[in-house]
Formats: structure tokens, C-alpha cells, sequence
């Protein structure tokens, strides 16, 4: 088992910058690929970012050039900087981890954590 704790989500302005975290317990922590997904109201969730055991990085189409994730396997923490933010952004920011980075990249992760606001007004 692996549990998820995002924290750093809040409201921000269009164009502002945030950062989130998301601290894992429970497992070995490089062991396991991480993302981020995130789902709007009335929307299905969708995949933004993915990271690797080996620290290979793929973001989604819209937020390639804007969006980061890194992590730091001796915090056992993941990280999104999210940069030049829009209003049509705002969601519910989830963390997940897999095993596998394609599972995670799928948005099909095996864990997941509890969510985490972020709303950009105009």
C-alpha cells in the first residue's frame, strides 16, 4: 500500500504560478513512477504529468512548457510547478503512483491520493 498526501492547491490569478506536493508513505518511494492528474466539474479526470523510477518526464500537450514535475526520492515527495495558469485549469489536482510509469501515464494508477483544489480566476 501507498498513501498520498497533496498539499500546496489554493487560488490563485491567470498567470500565477503554484507549486503542489505530494508526500508518499508505505512503500519504497523511487520504487514507483508518479503523476499528477487533475478533474474539472463535469469533466473526467484527465492526465498532466508523469515521472519515472529514472526521472524520465512526460507532460500532456496543453501544459508542455508551463508544467514541471520532479521529485525528490529522499523526501518521498513528487512535485508540480505550475506556471502561466488559467481559469479553464482549475480542478481537483490528484497524485497518483504505479509501478509502472505507462500505467501511470494511462491515468490508471494503482494509488491514489485525496485531491487537491486548485482554482485560477480570471
Amino acid at each position: 500500500q501507498v498513501q498520498l498526501v497533496e498539499s500546496g492547491g489554493g487560488l490563485v490569478q491567470a498567470g500565477d504560478s503554484l507549486r503542489l506536493s505530494c508526500a508518499a508513505s508505505g512503500q519504497t518511494f523511487s520504487s514507483y513512477a508518479m503523476g499528477w492528474s487533475r478533474q474539472a466539474p463535469g469533466k473526467e479526470r484527465e492526465f498532466v504529468a508523469g515521472i519515472s523510477i529514472h526521472n524520465t518526464t512526460y507532460l500532456a500537450g496543453p501544459v508542455k512548457g508551463r508544467f514541471t514535475i520532479s521529485r525528490d526520492n529522499a523526501k518521498d515527495t513528487v512535485y508540480l510547478q505550475m506556471n502561466s495558469l488559467k481559469p479553464e485549469e482549475s480542478a481537483v489536482y490528484y497524485c497518483a503512483a504505479d509501478p509502472y510509469f505507462g500505467t501511470v501515464m494511462y491515468g490508471r494508477s494503482n494509488y491514489w491520493g485525496q485531491g487537491n483544489q486548485v482554482t485560477v480566476s480570471s
